[in-house]
């Protein structure tokens, strides 16, 4: 166990929910709480591939549904050609046409009714202390429908936001932030920026060799800090947890730990303590 968590000694592990746990995203940002015991993975999954390779290499601490998660009421999935274009929303080619390399990836091979699940009506959800969300183009939906409920005494979330739409009335960045803001939650860092040559440019003859164009991110929001007030213990205990194995938030961190140390939650010595077991802050 790391010594934070040994500072801290939450109630109960970190509850991660990973929505459109689709493996092909690469490392998830919680890898390395799953790996030290720190935390609970509740993944949703409806492409069926996907899902039984998540079931195949899944740990104890993980579990897998096949839920589709969004606003509550019956949609048209859109299976794309390539599974991480897959999406409640249809592919926009009008500006899919400005990033061409996309365009066999978002191609609709088939498509199939589906009834989504709303957050505050998945049961199998009891906490939720960190969100991570790519959903392509449904994640305000999920927002919204976890609002005044599971949301509310969620710490942190990874969202994939995009700044140029590419499926017909997808919500970009403005309208998450507006959501999440009204929620109680602020920007905290960028977990990684996708950009794209705007066609017919190709830079070294590589078309995903990027110019300036932003086209998506992964954003982190976590709750408003500057109000702790808002925060429980247990609520400032897996922020302090999450910022500093996923993030290396060394600062929001140690503002946790004030906190609590205010409150008389933790040790008066726990800050110092921390700061000695981080290398990267030990002059």
């Amino acid at each position: 166990m790391s010594v934070l968590a040994e500072l801290l000694k939450p109630s109960r592990l970190t509850e991660v929910v990973d929505i459109g746990a689709n493996p092909i995203d690469g490392t998830p940002p919680y890898r390395a709480m799953l790996a030290a015991g720190l935390c609970r993975v509740t993944g949703f999954e409806p492409q069926k591939a996907a899902l039984a390779e998540l079931q195949q290499k899944k740990g104890a601490n993980e579990r897998y549904l096949d839920y589709v998660v969004g606003d509550g009421a019956a949609h048209t999935l859109h299976i794309c050609a390539g599974s991480g274009m897959t999406s409640l929303f249809e592919p926009d080619q009008v500006n899919l046409n400005l990033f061409r390399v996309l365009q066999p990836a978002a191609k609709v091979v088939a498509t199939r009714k589906v009834v989504t699940r709303g957050l505050n009506d998945i049961a199998e959800i009891e906490h939720m202390d960190f969100l991570k969300i790519d959903v392509q183009g449904s994640e305000l939906a999920v927002f919204q429908s976890g609002r005044a409920g599971k949301l509310a005494s969620t710490v942190a979330i990874q969202t994939e936001v995009s700044f140029i739409s590419l499926y017909r009335d997808q919500p970009t960045f403005g309208d998450i932030d507006v959501e999440l803001r009204s929620q109680g939650f602020i920007p905290h860092c960028f977990a990684g920026i996708k950009k794209l040559p705007i066609a017919p440019c190709v830079i070294n003859n590589d078309p995903w060799t990027p110019l300036n164009q932003l086209l998506e991110a992964d954003v982190v929001y976590v709750r408003d800090f500057a109000r702790p007030e808002s925060m429980s213990e247990e609520q400032l205990k897996h922020l302090a947890l999450i910022a500093h194995h996923c993030y290396k938030s060394f600062d929001l961190v140690l503002r946790c730990l004030r906190v609590l140390e205010r409150r008389g939650a933790l040790q008066s010595d726990a800050p110092r303590r921390y700061l000695e077991s981080c290398p990267e802050l030990v002059s």
